[in-house]
């Protein structure tokens, strides 16, 4: 028996119908909003993640200002840009794309982002408000993992405390962007969590510890990392890689960290690649631009949550 694909995009169309309103009554209010992202150099992920929003913005009716800057900039080149769109007042929230080139430090670059500003909470007045359960922002990646996983729970009938109450959610990857702020939001749900990551795979096998997994959150950023014994019969898999690989036809292929082939038979749900966590993570990203345009108006945003959690 297959697992239940999980729908990303149908999710994010649901989302994004949500989001449409929500920037016609901030509108309607007479507010502004705008997103500005920031890439230095030409990274093919970020490149197609850049043309994504691109759509996506244009289809919502929110301006976009994409910045690049050459591989060759400095880092205090990024700062001064990141400081600029800082004062811009057309811009609501601003994302600097990741991966940035050496030897440039992105801890500095995050530091000068505005964190009223910061839709992607890298900022380390953000990143600790997530972790403290008081997320000004929660970063689009791991909001959409768990937005998948919540609308899925809904979707098979499944009590959403209940299921969190009893779960165990191993997340692979503690990155600060996706694995970090990822368990962040499964003790927000009272789970248990576990995190692991390559150093797993490399010493006592990552299977140890993902097998027993209820939920496993895979983003490790490594092609085929988890397969099929990597996983319990039951588990809900969600699959954050997206991994640029050559194929046989000489385009290039985005692929998850799971071997899906060998997966799919054995566990309970699973995300697919592509088309599962990423078209979510785009509307989310823009839905932090519209909590950030309210917040620096000085709004309350108790009618629009950092999560959805309190919504359920």
């Amino acid at each position: 028996m297959s697992a239940q694909v999980i729908d990303g995009r149908a999710c994010a169309r649901a989302l994004e119908d949500t989001l449409t309103g929500e920037v016609a009554r901030l509108r309607g209010d007479g507010l502004g909003i705008g997103l500005a992202t920031v890439m230095v150099g030409e990274d093919y992920s970020s490149v197609a993640y850049e043309r994504r929003l691109q759509r996506l913005a244009a289809r919502l009716g929110v301006p976009y200002l994409p910045h690049r800057l050459p591989q060759s900039a400095a880092e205090s080149d990024v700062v001064s840009l990141v400081e600029r769109l800082n004062a811009d007042a057309r811009v609501s929230g601003s994302l600097v794309l990741r991966p940035l080139p050496a030897p440039i430090d992105e801890s500095v670059v995050f530091r000068a982002i505005d964190p009223r500003k910061d839709i992607e909470a890298v900022h380390p007045e953000n990143a600790g408000l997530l972790a403290l359960g008081r997320p000004r922002f929660v970063p689009s990646t791991a909001a959409s993992c768990f937005h998948l996983l919540d609308s899925w729970l809904d979707s098979v009938g499944e009590d959403r405390a209940d299921f969190y109450h009893r779960a165990l959610i191993v997340v692979v990857g503690r990155s600060n962007n996706v694995g970090k702020p990822a368990i962040s939001l499964g003790y927000e749900r009272q789970a248990t969590v576990q995190s692991v990551d390559e150093w797993a795979d490399r010493t006592t096998g990552i299977g140890r510890h993902t097998r027993w997994a209820d939920v496993l959150i895979v983003a490790a950023g490594k092609a085929g990392l988890i397969k099929a014994e990597h996983v319990s019969e039951n588990a809900v898999v969600i699959d954050v890689g997206i991994n640029p690989q050559l194929g046989a036809d000489g385009e290039v292929h985005m692929v998850g960290d799971v071997d899906h082939a060998s997966v799919a038979p054995r566990v309970r749900a699973l995300t697919p690649v592509p088309g599962g966590v990423g078209p979510v993570t785009d509307v989310w990203l823009l839905r932090n631009a519209v909590r950030a345009a309210r917040l620096q108006a000085g709004d309350a945003v108790s009618d629009f949550p950092a999560t959805l959690l309190e919504t359920s």
